[in-house]
């Protein structure tokens, strides 16, 4: 395995599954509660869209492309946010951002969008790289062991965790207003929205489909596997850097920031 797989693994055509990743990462109970209550205001999607969007896509340009020292600054940003995120004596469910066991869940997640993306794409198998992608738990408080020795023991954890996900009405509640785009004008979500939820849920494995509650068919996923086809085949004839944006440019851009000493988060 090559530092460029890892990389050439990148692609904005994977933003595709994003809303998909949300929905797998909020489906542990304590991470979707960690989010809808989020007392961090400046992070909430719904009212700061292109903020939260940014420090989100930065996370996963610095920690799949970035160095080590670029990864510990943005760290302590994102500590500094994640220290407002705990659980109250009103929260149905208690969570912490800084639990290690659900920072492994949400990389997890985050890796498994990677794998899915690059067999919907490409057909290709990413557990070429899955040993450095520690790195989506470990640029936060993830120890390194912590994350499973190979793919078969990643598949043992990853099932195991999926069959604790519940969704209830609150957190989906939530999740459907992600899935189809309502934290954008409504012009933009009414043409966009009905897309987006129809990749979201192709994206999705079965349980997560079935606790969002989101029909599927055959025929949906013939149309799906159809066009995931067609976007690889676009991406395989896309020039490198145009392929990996934007994740190149959140990258230039917190290089940018930790220049001029702007915030990072």
């Amino acid at each position: 395995m090559t530092e460029n797989a890892l990389r050439d693994a990148v692609v904005g055509a994977g933003l595709l599954a994003g809303s998909a990743n949300v929905v797998m990462q909020l489906a542990r109970r304590p991470v979707g509660y960690g989010v809808v209550e989020s007392r961090v205001e400046t992070g909430n999607l719904f009212r700061h869209p292109v903020k939260r969007t940014r420090t989100t896509l930065t996370y996963l340009s610095v920690a799949l492309l970035g160095t080590d020292a670029e990864r510990a600054a943005y760290r302590q940003g994102v500590n500094r946010a994640h220290a407002q995120v705990h659980s109250t004596a009103s929260s149905p469910v208690a969570y912490n951002a800084f639990d290690t066991d659900l920072q492994l869940w949400v990389a997890a997640c985050l890796y498994k969008g990677i794998e899915d993306t690059n067999a919907a794409f490409f057909g290709s198998d990413a557990s070429c790289f899955y040993r450095e992608a520690a790195v989506l738990g470990t640029t936060l408080q993830v120890r390194p062991e912590m994350w499973p020795d190979d793919r078969d023991a990643f598949e043992k954890y990853w099932t195991a965790g999926v069959a604790e996900v519940r969704i209830d009405d609150t957190v989906r509640r939530y999740l459907r207003a992600v899935v189809d785009l309502e934290f954008l004008p409504r012009p933009v979500s009414a043409v966009l929205g009905p897309f987006n939820r129809f990749v979201t849920t192709g994206f999705l494995p079965p349980r997560f489909r079935d606790e969002m509650r989101l029909p599927w068919s055959d025929r949906s996923q013939r149309r799906f596997d159809t066009l995931m086809r067609l976007v690889g085949a676009v991406v395989l004839r896309t020039p490198g850097p145009l392929r990996r944006f934007p994740f190149n440019f959140c990258l230039r851009d917190l290089r940018r920031r930790l220049r001029t000493g702007r915030p990072l988060v």
